[in-house]
């Protein structure tokens, strides 16, 4: 039996930048940073104590840039940040905000992260539909956490849960999803137009 093992990881964007650890370790910062930066883009919703908020778009292209393992990384340090600095959406910090109606979408983001970007290592960003759906997924998985959160934080029945957590948010996430599907494809085709500048 052959001991040779395929690897069928492609690269991803941040692949396409020069450097190793120490661009990682700042890749993984300045993908916390930015997740930080969109959570400020904060709407309440009445009757919901969870916001709309540019996170979960962040989650998305951090996670699909950066790859499984550093992306993931990315949004744990947001996590771990957030508890010390006022990361979260409003300015908010602490454990509180863990504990909170809004804690699980957090956790979330880690694992959303990591499947985004374990599709970006197998070619899921480099089109306009499949980059579509891989957000779709990955804001599902937000949603599996955010909803478990919620429920127990707030102690509400799953009718109210599930509409206050997730249905009044579908149509923000499928404009986030169509969002990241046109940046990230768009940002392969620089990339390509750079790497062979002599193409048409």
């Amino acid at each position: 039996m052959s001991d040779i093992t395929v690897d069928h990881r492609q690269p991803v964007l941040a692949d396409e930048l020069p450097g190793s650890i120490a661009r990682d370790i700042a890749l993984v910062i300045a993908g916390a940073l930015f997740t930080a930066l969109l959570a400020q883009i904060s709407i309440n919703v009445p009757g919901s104590p969870v916001p709309i908020t540019g996170q979960t778009l962040a989650v998305g292209l951090v996670g699909a840039s950066l790859g499984m393992t550093r992306g993931a990384a990315s949004l744990a340090l947001y996590a771990v940040l957030g508890l010390f600095l006022p990361f979260y959406a409003d300015g908010a910090s602490g454990w509180a905000v863990i504990w909170g109606a809004s804690g699980g979408y957090i956790i979330g983001f880690i694992f959303a992260a990591g499947a985004i970007g374990w599709f970006s290592e197998h070619g899921g960003d480099r089109r306009i539909l499949s980059t579509f759906l891989g957000f779709v997924v990955a804001q599902l998985i937000i949603f599996a956490f955010g909803l478990a959160g919620l429920k127990l934080a707030t102690g509400e029945d799953w009718g109210w849960v599930v509409h206050n957590g997730f249905t009044i948010f579908i149509i923000g996430g499928l404009v986030k999803a169509a969002i990241g599907a046109v940046v990230l494809p768009s940002a392969w085709a620089i990339v390509g137009r750079i790497d062979n500048p002599g193409r048409d």
